[in-house]
């Protein structure tokens, strides 16, 4: 794979192994004869159609391996906490401006962070996962010195339990705020969105949402250190030319994110009494038309089957 960067230049990449399915990253003869260390689920969250922790289940070794968690959305870790009440999980949120522009090729565009705490319960409030705490955080500090001394990445942090979920829900306002209206607006990018002065003004709307609900979800609101909703909108300006992820799978009629993005925030916030009503109208609009959209797929089927 072909990777053009602002950080390290253009090169290619050349992993060590490929593995054609889970199963045989298992069974391969160069597989790791006790087993895998680090499992790292990097794909789309889509609790509604598939169980990301069923799918690992095979290569995670019951309370040694650290599942690593680098996806969008919040709440995404429970399912896998259910699965493995013994195992280390590290929770990972990237902050990253890239796109697929030919096959096998990446191009970085702008920013790129990625931010690792260890999960217990979400709060490591009870005894049994203080213990998982601590643990996913020995693996945190670990992988963050893979990431910053061997791969000389600038920009890998870590945070305490809580501390990284007050991450990941400051991620929300960008993710909750573009990626769906991206949609709603008829297909354009962040940048121009920003520049729209109505939709500069739902965008913000969205996100100070997002600020006035922390602290019924978190216990406390958002620290000063991470940006507000003006300096994020100045900031996207200058991200032109790059489309939400969310818009990509939308024009190629690939499946949302919707409840990790959208669906989960707005039922979190609403069990702790805050009513996220500028996000819950996004969230009803685009599962309206995703449904909508597959129903009209399987007719479709339907009617070329029948023509058979």
């Amino acid at each position: 794979m072909i990777l053009q960067t602002r950080n390290f230049g253009t090169y290619t990449f050349h992993p060590h192994a490929v593995y054609s399915s889970i199963g045989h990253a298992v069974n391969s003869a160069n597989a790791p004869p006790k087993g895998w260390d680090y499992v790292v689920v990097t794909t789309k969250t889509l609790p509604d159609i598939v169980d990301d922790s069923a799918t690992i289940a095979p290569v995670v070794r019951d309370s040694i391996t650290c599942i690593v968690l680098i996806q969008n959305g919040f709440g995404v870790e429970a399912p896998h906490r259910a699965r493995f009440p013994r195992n280390p999980i590290i929770s990972g949120v990237t902050v990253i401006s890239a796109e697929l522009i030919s096959p096998g090729t990446v191009r970085q565009n702008r920013w790129t962070r990625v931010s690792f705490g260890p999960y217990s319960d979400g709060l490591g409030s009870v005894p049994e996962a203080q213990d998982l705490s601590r643990r996913g955080a020995e693996c945190v500090d670990e992988l963050v010195r893979i990431f910053t001394e061997l791969g000389k990445l600038r920009d890998a942090e870590s945070y305490d339990e809580v501390g990284l979920q007050t991450v990941r829900w400051h991620k929300i306002c960008i993710n909750a705020a573009f990626n769906p209206s991206s949609i709603l607006a008829g297909g354009i990018g962040n940048a121009d969105m920003a520049l729209d002065l109505e939709l500069r003004g739902h965008i913000k709307g969205c996100m100070e949402e997002v600020f006035a609900a922390a602290p019924a979800v978190l216990g406390r609101p958002l620290p000063d250190k991470l940006a507000k909703p003006d300096q994020i909108l100045v900031s996207t300006e200058r991200n032109k030319g790059s489309k939400p992820s969310m818009l990509l799978d939308w024009e190629s009629g690939k499946p949302l994110e919707l409840e990790v993005i959208l669906g989960n925030p707005v039922r979190m916030a609403r069990e702790k009494g805050y009513d996220m009503s500028r996000l819950h109208t996004l969230y009803a609009l685009l599962r309206s038309a995703q449904s909508k959209r597959a129903e009209e797929k399987a007719k479709e089927k339907q009617r070329v089957r029948s023509k058979l």
